[in-house]
């Protein structure tokens, strides 16, 4: 038995990209996309994470059940298994906390609405609700309560200034176009529509960079 046996053996998908390969690209896709963001992304639909964790869950139990056989084909492909498993735990750990990160900057502007509530998902949701309680409480104990009642809210708009800290949609970003077609860029001075192919990589900002991602357009890199 040679390599790719032992490798078919791990994988033995056959025709076209397997689902694992297919969810692992999207996992990479959705993890450079949201450490490029300046704010949170909407939660990847589908069941792509419900399918990530199921095949973490089912490889550590391959990894329990392996461990200790000293035939050297089946170490060999214990090596590969492990390997896999994590490249796949890198990815969701960095991903969650790229996106944890945005939650506990941005939380009252996550919370302001119900269409950014609906870019967490449940269990960020959750998290979030009880963070921002958390620091609402401290910030009563600490200062807040010896304030008038009218000016101990955090999400105060009064005088047309909101207290909620939101994201900067004027950070610049990196795209790779998918299609053909214009883009048009917000500048300081003037705005700019320029000719873009698929595969030119721009600069540009995230508020004229969005809905080309949305669209898929393009995507960030």
């Amino acid at each position: 038995m040679d390599i790719d046996d032992i490798l078919r053996e791990v994988d033995p998908a056959t025709g076209g990209i397997p689902r694992e390969t297919s969810d692992l690209q999207s996992l990479a896709r959705l993890w450079v996309a949201e450490r490029s963001a300046p704010e949170l992304l909407d939660w990847p639909s589908g069941g792509l994470f419900e399918r990530v964790n199921d095949r973490i869950k089912s490889q550590i139990e391959k990894v329990e059940d392996m461990t200790g056989d000293m035939d050297p084909k089946t170490n060999f492909s214990l090596i590969v298994i492990q390997t896999e498993l994590e490249r796949y735990k890198f990815l969701v750990r960095s991903y969650l906390r790229a996106r944890l990160a945005k939650i506990d900057k941005h939380t009252l502007h996550y919370l302001s609405s119900q269409e950014l509530r609906r870019r967490l998902s449940p269990t960020e949701l959750a998290y979030a609700t009880r963070h921002q309680a958390l620091l609402h409480n401290h910030y009563l104990s600490s200062f807040l309560a010896s304030f008038p009642q009218q000016l101990q809210n955090l999400n105060d708009t009064a005088g047309g200034v909101s207290m909620i800290d939101s994201p900067d949609l004027d950070t610049a970003v990196f795209i790779r176009m998918l299609r053909d077609r214009h883009v048009h860029g917000q500048g300081t001075d003037t705005d700019n529509t320029l000719s873009a192919e698929s595969g030119d990589v721009l600069i540009i900002r995230w508020s004229s960079a969005k809905p080309l991602v949305d669209e898929g357009d393009a995507e960030l890199v």
